[in-house]
């Protein structure tokens, strides 16, 4: 992190919003592809500071939104098997089910723990040896490392009562269906910082090629999203298609082996199920042969009928950058914090919930 005081942050800011303004007289579509990019720009208004030519759309970068509506309906499930504790991260708690959701199913008396890390999910295991306790792992790759480190040391402790239903998410099989699809024009992506200090920076390399699509990895401070959307304009300006880095203090080429290699032990690549996107070959992780004790999905039943998406709600689309969450008839009305009806309003990733905490009265209705 730099070491600057609050007036150098504010007068960077000032200057790279000058620079933005000059460069961005041009229509422009640039997509965020994090959760925490869409609340920091939310929580700071960066989106009011730019030129209205300059549009930033928020991409699939919510774990908790992307993940399925039938993957919820599996984590009620669980809940209500007798014997098992589930361990899962508070996001997750409120997200509605088909028919319900983990907090409900707790007020009914489920044993659901949040939990602050996978490791503490171990810790229960060991605290309660009469129990299943069965870890949420969903995320991408940012945390599937830190689950893969649980499960090592899950063997080496011989906890036998733990496990992880694992639906990790890879974040370049979905950025590639999603711009394959060629339903968004874009004009440059604005590239997750956590997820970049595992895959690394070159990762983004096939989008820049295949698509044209400028690519910048930028961090999370006001003044390195605006540093990142500044380097988008300028490829733009410039008629390139590179993979640039507004992140150097944490992200690097090759990114970080050892943890893709922690990964690599445990997991392998599967198909998964995107809400917004549906099914995409390889863009989930599944435990290999050697792992399957600590596999949930294999030692509970956890088959669902399929689930339809809540009527009316669009977080699907939101999710992929083709409507904002007031277009959402649902957005403010029957849908809110207090009451969410998609995941999107739960998150603290999610594009809605930080439009509902940070937008302009207009835009709340």
């Amino acid at each position: 992190m730099d070491h600057r005081t609050e007036y150098q942050d504010q007068e960077l800011c000032a200057g790279l919003v000058d620079k933005i303004r000059t460069l961005g007289r041009s229509p422009a579509r640039l997509m965020e592809v994090c959760g925490t990019h869409t609340m920091s720009i939310a929580r700071h208004g960066l989106k009011y500071l730019l030129p209205p030519t300059v549009r930033l759309l928020s991409g699939p970068g919510c774990p908790v939104c992307v993940t399925s509506q039938e993957d919820i309906d599996r984590f009620v499930k669980l809940a209500g098997l007798p014997g098992v504790t589930v361990a899962t991260f508070g996001d997750l708690l409120r997200v509605p089910g088909t028919k319900s959701s983990l907090e409900r199913e707790r007020a009914k008396g489920a044993d659901v723990r949040v939990v602050g890390s996978v490791m503490d999910g171990l810790d229960l295991a060991r605290d309660l040896p009469g129990q299943e306790v069965v870890f949420l792992g969903v995320g991408f790759e940012t945390t599937a490392p830190t689950v893969a480190a649980a499960v090592l040391e899950a063997q080496r402790l011989q906890l036998t009562n733990f496990s992880v239903l694992a639906l990790h998410k890879l974040i370049m099989p979905a950025l590639k269906s999603l711009l394959g699809a060629g339903r968004l024009n874009l004009d440059g992506l604005l590239c997750p910082g956590h997820v970049s200090v595992v895959i690394g920076s070159a990762a983004y390399r096939p989008l820049a090629l295949e698509f044209g699509l400028p690519c910048v990895v930028a961090g999370f401070e006001p003044a390195d999203i605006l540093q990142g959307v500044l380097m988008l304009l300028a490829q733009k300006e410039e008629g390139r298609a590179q993979v640039e880095v507004a992140y150097r203090r944490a992200v690097k080429p090759k990114g970080n082996a050892t943890a893709r290699e922690l990964m690599d032990q445990v997991f392998r690549p599967a198909p998964a199920l995107w809400r917004g996107l549906g099914p995409i070959r390889a863009s989930g992780l599944e435990f290999k042969e050697s792992w399957a004790g600590f596999d949930a999905a294999r030692r509970f039943d956890l088959e669902v009928e399929e689930a339809e998406t809540p009527p009316g709600c669009l977080c699907g689309q939101v999710l992929l950058g083709e409507v904002e969450p007031a277009d959402c008839p649902l957005f403010g009305r029957g849908c809110t914090p207090s009451n969410p009806v998609g995941p999107c309003m739960v998150s603290g990733e999610g594009t809605c919930a930080a439009l509902h905490r940070y937008g302009r009265p207009e835009e709340l209705r």
